[in-house]
Formats: structure tokens, C-alpha cells, sequence
């Protein structure tokens, strides 16, 4: 006895302090805590430490212990599933899901049967196969759930669609790995009738027991609170259920999670809480882990060899190759977009708990021998470990952050409208070519925003006693008059406007500050603007530098009106962008110029420009790939190797998404409609 508590007080102390480490790197305390078992197992400590303190006489009670910790946690993970999740998100969800299942566990499949023959024999082969697959298809949704909430995502669309399609990789995985326990049952004398019971159990949890546990929510608000009578009825019935199926030959978690599942919802919010708050405590923080720990310390990489560390890079090729590929193959043809696709598909590869729970049934029913079980840990290790870094990668915070800006407006009902910054320099009265651009590009979504910011320098000299801000406060007003009259001539022709201007004694330094806090969709930026590199390195959206030091209409002696719409009885001349390596955003600012202006497109720039237009004459828009024409208003990316004489330059927003092409054209081809010519003096 005193062995067995000297054995508990290292695990839960080690389970805590590795716990704490992980997350302290950024990792789920579940990577912790297997670490912290591996470290205290045969692996580390060896045979003459490791025996003397987790001898074979010790495993069994340590485990007994962690199995009531997993019933426990299975009932609350099956009571804290939300089951709106997949009716909300509908057929996206389930092709995902399915995606991500069926891909992995047909190459788990094809990989347990190339492995078959030195880990397992004869009449297991069959199981084998399938619980390969099945581990191979898992997804951890609790510590997936977990991954998100840390980092807000579970109030974006892409997190609720990566729960949905968890929650359906998870009735799919238990699904499959309930009917392999079945078979690696069916040789005992009793099992091969017993697993029959399966379905019957099903349906008497659902349509006999659920209608039962709904009078628990009248018992409470009568009570008041939780009381000790109706949480012994839980917990009664929670273990009977999971006896039931482990009775079955089905394994015990079954029963725990079925039981969970059909705990009364609605009605029921207070009463789940309190439950969950008195089990989580006792399961989450001291039985659980000691799961993980026991789960541990059945792992001894020491007896991994050369042939072993072969069959290990099998298992993650197979495990992250089919998980990835399939939910980024299955999210693509849903029309996802290509980075919340690899985005969800690296969600989806999380692992974590529910596999470790998955190979312990394997181990305990004799599926998986030592050595397997050994490398399928390690898998489901390396594979937690790399979601956090790889999604922070793949989606920064910075898109979280706008995603959750948008899912609260809309929540609010309020449609954001995309936000075009134009930076008007002096003088303002010659800056219409300049408004008109910004215009034109703001035409290109619904609904629409153009912003003027304007700094005016405070005039030089000193102040005389007694004149006061009289002359200041004039230019100012002549200053605001300008901008309006730019402003009323971007309305006319649709999008709504605004100005933004003040007096500043520092136009450069103070300029990018007015640039950040208008959160622009889109920047338009004169080269010659005090501060223009402050202004553009510090914006985070997409960039467009108009070319010239002078007015913008001096960039374009050929053109009557290259920003805006063409004056009347003009011919307006095409748009020409250098299409090369990052050049999407420049691309897509001249589709949107050469589209609304009815101009025609001419693509430079090798094989790249070639495709692109070709790409484009299919979609029905006027391209071509050629040389610069005379007189074209020549669009380019803004890198170092831009090419001289470009009068636009485009920076890409941080973290840009791919151009979809068909769908640009499509949304563009929705906003032509007749504008009257602008007529300007």
C-alpha cells in the first residue's frame, strides 16, 4: 500500500509538472503528461528504477484508477458535445469529415497490411487492419476544441466548421473502433454473442433511458441545486453503462460517452454545469492524468531499433500524408478557399487523447503488441505537438482577429463595408485622377467606402500677437471644402465617403498612425506623399502606389482620365500589368481597373502572363499577353525588381490569400452597371 501511494504522489506530481511545461510551450498538457509517463517508464528510468517503483504488481491498481478517471472524462466529453455543431454547418462539415476519415484509414489500411506479418498472426490480421485504419482516422476534438478556444477561433466560421467536422470524425472513428473491439472479442467463448447486444443497447439508451434522464432537469429546479440524490443517479448510471458495454465486449468508454450523449440539453443548461463542475475536478485534475501517465509508462522506446525508426516514419507519413491530404482535398471541393483548407486540414490532424485512448483499448484487447503501441504514441504525439505552431503559421493572428471582427458585426447585423484609404497630398483641388482611382476600386465590392485622409502642414513662421488661428483656421475650412467636393464626386458614382483631415506639425510621422487607425480594406498611396514608406511597410492591408511626384495626372500625358471613368468622346486605353512571381495583387488591381473602365487587359511577363490570360479569355474577359501597348496605364507588383515606368505599383496584404480568378471575375462582372461620365473641368 505504501508503494501505491508513494506511486501516486509521482504521477499526479509529475502529470502537473509537465502539464504546466507544455503549455507553458505553447502545447496541450496532454503532450505533458505522456511525456512525464514515458520519462518515468522503462524508457528512461530503465528496468532497475522503473521496476522497483511501476513494477508489473503495481500496473494494475495505477490502472484501475485511470480507467475510472477515463470513464468519467468520456461522459463529460459526450455531455459537452454540442450536436448543433454538424446540423449547423451541414454538407461542408460531413464531406470534410469524410475526407478525413476515409483517406487515412484506407492507407492505415494498406500500411497494417504490409506490417501485418511481424506484429500480429493468423485471426487477428482482420482487426489489426481495421484498427490501424480506424487509429490512423481519429481526431482528438477535445484537445482540438482546446487549441481553438486558446487561440478564439471557436467564434469564426472556419473553428465552428473544424468542430463540426471533428464531431463527425468522431462518431465515424468510435463507430469503426467499436465494431473492431467486436471482432477481437468474437473468439471468446462468450463474445460472440454478446456483441450482438450492441444495437439492442443503443436503442434502449436512446429511446428508453434519454426520455428517463429528462426528468432529472424538473428534479433540479425543484431542488434548487444539484443535490447529492441526483448526482448519485447519474454517476449509477453512467457506470452501469459502461459496465454494460464493457460486458458486451464493446469497451467501457462506449458506455461512458453513449451515456454522456444522451444526457437531457435543452432545459438543462444549470444542471450540466454543476454536474460537470464536480466531475471535472475529480476527472480533469487528478484521475486523467494519471490515465495519460499509465498510458506512458506501457511505452519503452528502448527496444526500438533501425527496422523500428523505418516503420515509425511509415506511421507519420500515413498518419499526417492521409489526414492532411484528404481534409484539404475534401475542403477544396466544397470551395474553400486554399488557406483555410490547409488551415482546417492541420486542425484536423490533431490526435491527442482520443488516440491515446484508442490504442490503449488496442493494446488491452491484444491488437497492438508493445512495439507498435510504442510508435503509434509517438505519432500521436509529433502529430498534437505540430497543430499549434502549424496553424499559427498557416492562419496568424491577425486573421483570427479580422475573422473575429467580421463574425461580430454580422452578429450585430452589420454588413462592414470594404474600405478604400485614399492619402490625398497637396493640393487637394488637383487630386481628382487621384479620388478617382480609389473610386473605381472601391466599386469593386458591395458595399463600399472611400476614405480621404489629408494632413495639412501647420503654415511656417510664427504666430503675431493678437492674429490668433484666424488665417489657419481658413485654409483649414478651404482645405475641407476641396475634399468635399473630391468626396460628393465619389459618391455620384456609388460608394459612400468620407474625409479625414487635420492640421500636423510632422505629415510624415504622423501620417502612418491616421493610415492604421482608419483599418483600411485597401490603401492608395501617392509616391511622392510625405512619409511614404512609413505609411507603406506599416500597413497591413493591400497597397497601391500611384507612380510620380507631381499630380497623378502627370504619370499619364496619353490617357484624359486613367484613374476614373473616361471623359466624354474619349477612348479609353488598356490596362497593362506585369504578371510575374507574386504578382496577383497587381493582376487582380488591373482586372478590376481594365473590367469597371471597360478597358482591354494585356498581360506581360513570360509564361506566367501567357496562362493567366489565357486563363481569363476562358472566364470571358478581353486579355491578352504581349508587350506593353503605347499610352496603357501599366500596373505592376511593388518589389524590388519592379519595372521602371510602372505607374501603379501593388503590395499584397499580409497574409493574402491565392486570387480565385473565376470567382474575382464573377463578383466584378456583378458590380458594371451604367454610370453616367464623370465631367469634370
Amino acid at each position: 500500500m505504501d508503494l501505491l501511494l508513494l506511486d501516486l504522489v509521482i504521477v499526479l506530481a509529475a502529470a502537473r509538472l509537465f502539464g504546466a511545461l507544455a503549455r507553458r510551450l505553447g502545447q496541450p498538457p496532454v503532450i505533458g503528461e505522456i511525456v512525464a509517463g514515458i520519462l518515468l517508464g522503462p524508457t528512461l528510468l530503465g528496468p532497475l528504477i522503473g521496476d522497483e517503483l511501476f513494477g508489473p504488481e503495481m500496473r494494475p491498481p495505477l490502472q484501475a484508477l485511470a480507467n475510472v478517471g477515463l470513464v468519467l472524462f468520456m461522459f463529460v466529453v459526450g455531455l459537452e458535445l454540442d450536436q448543433k455543431l454538424v446540423r449547423g454547418k451541414g454538407r461542408i462539415a460531413v464531406t470534410v469529415a469524410l475526407g478525413s476519415t476515409v483517406v487515412p484509414f484506407v492507407l492505415g489500411c494498406v500500411l497494417a497490411l504490409a506490417i501485418a506479418g511481424e506484429h500480429v498472426g493468423g485471426d487477428r490480421t482482420l482487426p489489426f487492419v481495421l484498427f490501424m485504419g480506424a487509429a490512423m482516422a481519429a481526431t482528438a476534438f477535445p484537445v482540438l476544441a482546446r487549441i481553438l478556444t486558446d487561440r478564439g477561433m471557436q467564434r469564426i466560421t472556419l473553428g465552428g466548421l473544424a468542430l463540426a467536422s471533428a464531431a463527425v470524425i468522431d462518431v465515424l472513428a468510435w463507430t469503426v473502433l467499436a465494431v473492431v473491439v467486436g471482432i477481437a472479442g468474437a473468439g471468446e467463448a462468450e463474445g460472440q454473442w454478446k456483441v450482438l447486444l450492441a444495437l439492442p443497447y443503443a436503442l434502449v439508451m436512446f429511446l428508453v433511458v434519454k426520455p428517463l434522464l429528462a426528468r432529472l432537469v424538473p428534479a433540479y429546479e425543484r431542488a434548487g441545486r444539484l443535490t447529492p440524490g441526483l448526482l448519485s443517479l447519474v454517476l449509477i448510471g453512467l457506470i452501469g453503462s459502461a459496465w454494460a458495454t464493457e460486458w458486451m465486449h464493446v469497451h467501457f468508454i462506449f458506455g461512458a460517452f453513449v451515456f454522456g450523449t444522451v444526457m437531457p440539453r435543452e432545459g438543462a443548461e444549470r444542471l450540466n454545469h454543476e454536474i460537470l463542475e464536480r466531475l471535472e475536478q475529480l476527472a480533469v485534475l487528478l484521475l486523467l492524468p494519471m490515465f495519460f501517465v499509465v498510458a506512458g509508462l506501457n511505452v519503452n522506446l528502448r527496444e526500438l531499433d533501425l527496422s523500428s525508426l523505418g516503420t515509425l516514419a511509415a506511421i507519420l507519413a500515413v498518419a499526417i500524408g492521409g489526414k492532411v491530404l484528404g481534409s484539404y482535398a475534401a475542403a477544396r471541393t466544397q470551395r474553400l478557399p486554399a488557406r483555410q483548407s490547409w488551415t482546417l486540414a492541420a486542425l484536423l490532424n490533431t490526435r491527442g487523447l482520443t488516440e491515446i485512448v484508442i490504442l490503449t483499448v488496442g493494446l488491452q484487447k491484444g491488437v497492438l503488441d508493445d512495439e507498435l503501441y510504442s510508435l503509434m504514441v509517438v505519432m500521436a504525439l509529433v502529430t498534437t505537438a505540430m497543430t499549434g505552431p502549424l496553424v499559427r503559421r498557416l492562419y496568424p493572428d491577425r486573421r483570427v482577429a479580422r475573422d473575429i471582427a467580421d463574425a461580430e458585426r454580422a452578429a450585430l447585423g452589420v454588413t462592414a463595408a470594404h474600405r478604400v484609404l485614399v492619402i490625398v497630398p497637396e493640393p487637394p483641388a488637383e487630386q481628382a485622377p487621384l479620388v478617382g482611382l480609389a473610386t473605381t476600386l472601391a466599386l469593386a465590392k458591395t458595399p463600399s467606402e472611400v476614405v480621404l485622409g489629408h494632413l495639412r502642414p501647420y503654415p511656417a513662421g510664427r504666430l503675431e500677437v493678437g492674429s490668433g488661428l484666424s488665417s489657419e483656421l481658413a485654409e483649414l475650412a478651404e482645405t475641407l471644402q476641396e475634399l468635399e467636393t473630391l468626396a460628393a464626386t465619389a459618391r455620384e458614382r456609388g460608394p459612400d465617403s468620407r474625409v479625414v483631415s487635420r492640421f500636423s506639425a510632422d505629415v510624415a510621422g504622423e501620417l502612418p498612425g491616421l493610415a492604421s487607425g482608419a483599418l483600411p480594406d485597401l490603401l492608395v498611396l501617392p509616391a511622392g506623399v510625405p512619409g511614404h514608406a512609413g505609411v507603406r511597410d506599416g500597413a497591413t492591408c493591400r497597397v497601391v502606389t500611384v507612380a510620380g511626384t507631381g499630380s497623378p495626372s502627370e504619370s499619364f500625358p496619353s490617357s484624359p482620365s486613367p484613374f476614373g471613368q473616361a471623359g466624354p468622346g474619349s477612348v479609353p486605353g488598356p490596362v497593362a500589368v506585369h504578371h510575374g512571381p507574386g504578382g496577383d495583387a497587381a493582376a487582380h488591381v488591373a482586372l478590376t481597373l481594365a473590367t469597371l473602365q471597360g478597358r482591354p487587359l494585356v498581360l506581360t511577363g513570360g509564361n506566367r502572363a501567357s496562362a493567366l490570360a489565357q486563363r481569363l479569355v476562358r472566364l470571358g474577359v478581353e486579355a491578352t499577353s504581349g508587350p506593353v501597348p503605347e499610352g496603357a496605364l501599366v500596373v505592376a507588383a511593388d518589389t524590388a525588381n519592379a519595372p521602371e515606368g510602372a505607374h501603379l505599383l501593388v503590395r499584397a496584404e499580409q497574409d493574402a490569400d491565392p486570387v480565385d480568378w473565376a470567382e474575382a471575375v464573377s463578383a466584378l462582372r456583378a458590380q458594371v452597371t451604367p454610370v453616367a461620365p464623370v465631367v469634370r473641368p
